[in-house]
């Protein structure tokens, strides 16, 4: 589960980055905002997530569930963390995202606001339902502990408080952004658009958990994108290595073969018992020499 986590800042990232992309004083104000809101609410699941690790010892989806009757008060404050990431009504990422679909909306990027849309509901589903359902409601997985130590829910109290409080009174935030805000989330279309996505979304979690179509929580390996260059490039660079190494000691063979055979070709004209290591009477040396010499002198002479 705490990997959902780390994937869904993907989808809190790609917000900030559309936002900057506007490049307008609504849209910059909404990429600082939700950054700082990003980090109370994801703080807040990852200290949830990390007290089941402490209390359970995993947080593997596939062996937990039914932990919100050992820990009541973990699972509320996660379900504040969840109902904040997927930006309900009063808490935190409502009044943040607000701002970057308004600013989408304003420049008439139709498209980006469509896709923004459908990341909204994307993340309720992603993170907002399966964190905080498959580690303290789902099937009872029969595990029971005890409550987080009170120094963490101590901390998860306080990023909980925030989420809340920036919700209910954004202006407190919108008032140390960059860019002055002249912009009020709770209207009657976003309020009622935002809920329609949730709703929507949540009925369709619902129907498919029911009908039995939603995969469900299983030990297995996901594979993401990190199994390439850990497993996959590795693997590939040393088979290409090994041969490369092997087709390097094929080549080196054959080329020492055929330098022993010009070597012994060589051996038996330039070798001690070679032709040209054989002895010449003096008299045929001489004849050799006249001839040379000879010759020499006609072609001077022409």
């Amino acid at each position: 589960l705490r990997r959902v986590l780390a994937y869904s800042m993907n989808n809190q990232l790609g917000f900030m980055v559309v936002g900057v992309g506007i490049g307008t004083p609504l849209g910059l104000d909404g990429a600082v905002a939700h950054a700082f809101a990003d980090i109370l609410f994801k703080a807040l699941l990852f200290m949830s997530m990390g007290a089941v690790l402490l209390r359970v010892g995993t947080v593997n989806g596939s062996e937990l569930g039914g932990l919100y009757k050992s820990m009541p008060l973990t699972a509320g404050l996660c379900m504040v963390g969840a109902a904040s990431i997927s930006a309900f009504p009063l808490f935190s990422a409502f009044a943040t995202k607000s701002l970057i679909l308004e600013a989408a909306a304003r420049e008439g990027h139709w498209v980006s606001f469509l896709f923004l849309l459908f990341a909204s509901a994307g993340v309720f589903h992603h993170a907002g339902i399966k964190i905080p359902f498959f580690a303290f409601f789902a099937h009872d997985s029969g595990i029971r502990c005890e409550e987080a130590p009170r120094n963490m829910l101590v901390a998860m109290g306080l990023a909980a408080a925030l989420c809340v409080g920036i919700g209910v009174f954004p202006e407190a935030l919108y008032a140390i952004l960059p860019y002055s805000v002249a912009f009020d989330p709770y209207t009657t279309t976003h309020v009622v658009t935002q809920l329609q996505l949730l709703t929507w979304s949540a009925l369709a979690f619902s129907v498919l958990v029911r009908t039995g179509i939603y995969p469900p929580e299983l030990r297995s390996v996901n594979l993401d994108f990190d199994w390439i260059h850990r497993k996959f490039l590795p693997a590939v660079t040393a088979r290409a290595w090994g041969t490369l190494e092997r087709s390097w000691e094929c080549l080196n063979g054959l080329l020492a073969r055929q330098f022993e055979i010009l070597i012994r070709a060589l051996s038996r004209h330039h070798g001690p018992h070679g032709k040209l290591a054989a002895t010449w009477p003096t008299g045929s040396m001489v004849l050799w020499v006249t001839v040379l010499l000879a010759a020499c002198l006609i072609f001077y002479y022409l």
